[in-house]
């Protein structure tokens, strides 16, 4: 197995910083909705749909919904991204209430609706994110990893106050207070290496902070389907590292809702 996630990261891990970071334009945009369209199918099998071919028309529709927003040419990312932070609010009252309220979202259509306000923003931020400069880009990809890294840690240290044990029994509060550490650090250099001044750096500190909490509900929020459906990972697509849902699922929260706040940083 480790020689399978050493062998997938060793080819995966270049391209993806090639396409994100070497791409501009349509290409990006290309680039970044396979992302999306291969989460679509994953997504899919979340919601409950199974057979093939459903799941192969649910990409079909996820696709001409982004073929419509490439062709307004960019006209209505904002409110798609205020669409996915009012969803994430859902989510969060979904994931809070597990397993109570799962009757809100079990039935497949639910689920499905549910995708869209988590993976149709998620591509629109990808796409503000880039248009703004790769700096950007580099900072919330930056945060969610040392929001990763800082909770392993922390967690493995002092973990002791689960945090959602019905949704991730692994996952304490004590890790979400290292992964939130972290990214504040994080936050405090990219403050001063973009010379944002007091002001801008406490806004920034401020956003990092909250777009850390909600990459700790993307990754929840995926927890909560995959145990709903019994499944370990969303697909085998990244042979030793599931699928691309389990590799991005922090990002889905953590993507748009940055590229909706950063213009407070930029602006002030």
């Amino acid at each position: 197995m480790l020689k399978q996630r050493i062998i997938t990261a060793a080819w995966l891990a270049p391209l993806v910083l090639a396409g994100l970071f070497g791409l501009e334009g349509n290409a990006y945009a290309l680039f970044t909705a396979l992302i999306v369209l291969l989460a679509s199918w994953e997504w899919s099998n979340l919601a409950g749909v199974t057979t093939p071919a459903w799941r192969a028309a649910c990409v079909v529709a996820m696709t001409a919904l982004m073929l419509l927003l490439w062709l307004a040419g960019g006209e209505g990312a904002g409110w798609l991204l205020w669409l996915g932070a009012l969803g994430w609010l859902v989510n969060l009252y979904w994931v809070t209430h597990y397993p109570e309220k799962k009757a809100h979202w079990q039935a497949p259509s639910r689920r499905l609706a549910m995708g869209l306000w988590v993976l149709l923003p998620c591509w629109v931020g990808f796409n503000v994110l880039e248009t703004v400069g790769s700096v950007w880009l580099l900072f919330v990809l930056l945060l969610v990893w040392f929001a990763d890294i800082g909770a392993y840690f922390a967690g493995r240290a002092w973990g002791r106050c689960k945090l959602a044990p019905s949704v991730s029994p692994g996952k304490s509060w004590e890790g979400v207070a290292g992964g939130m550490l972290a990214t504040l650090l994080l936050a405090l250099v990219f403050g001063a290496w973009q010379q944002l001044g007091i002001v801008g750096s406490s806004l920034l500190v401020l956003i990092t902070l909250i777009v850390t909490l909600a990459s700790v509900l993307g990754d929840l929020l995926e927890s909560m389907l995959k145990r709903h459906r019994q499944i370990k990972d969303s697909s085998q697509l990244l042979p030793g590292h599931g699928g691309v849902l389990d590799r991005i699922d922090s990002l889905t929260a953590a993507v748009p809702l940055f590229a909706l706040l950063y213009p407070l940083v930029v602006v002030l």
